[in-house]
């Protein structure tokens, strides 16, 4: 997919921290309940924490009860790629921002109760918060 956002691998390095770098760039994975962002009640917009584009209201999120931040859809159906991930011996669906190819985590049709029945598992470590009024 072509990207709005263009960076080198040195470039989005300097920029995000180390595990920040791993998790956006390489597809790690945040260790379960250590995220800052799993907590989070307030009203307000989650952003990529590569690029800064609004992927997630916060009135979509809800406790899947997973350990990651959990969304049932996004802020628009183009501000997410999903793309096919067999990797780990699992056929799983990754979501990366549409607008600079950074990875944000899974998707998964267990979102049980919510209106798409989807589950959107993110990193906190690609996310970043803004709180206030998302109607707006």
């Amino acid at each position: 997919m072509d990207y709005s956002v263009k960076k080198t691998e040195d470039e989005w390095r300097a920029e995000l921290g180390e595990e920040q770098y791993a998790v956006l760039r390489q597809a790690a994975t945040e260790r379960a309940w250590t995220g800052e962002l799993l907590d989070e009640e307030r009203a307000g917009l989650y952003t990529c924490g590569a690029c800064g584009v609004e992927l997630f209201k916060s009135g979509t999120k809800f406790d899947s009860g997973c350990g990651w931040p959990s969304f049932y859809e996004s802020i628009r159906p183009d501000a997410v790629q999903l793309i096919e991930d067999n990797t780990l011996g699992m056929q799983r669906t990754e979501v990366r921002c549409a607008n600079c190819g950074s990875h944000l985590g899974h998707v998964f049709p267990d979102g049980f109760g919510t209106p798409t029945g989807d589950r959107y598992c993110m990193n906190s470590l690609a996310l970043n918060f803004t709180p206030g009024d998302t109607e707006a």
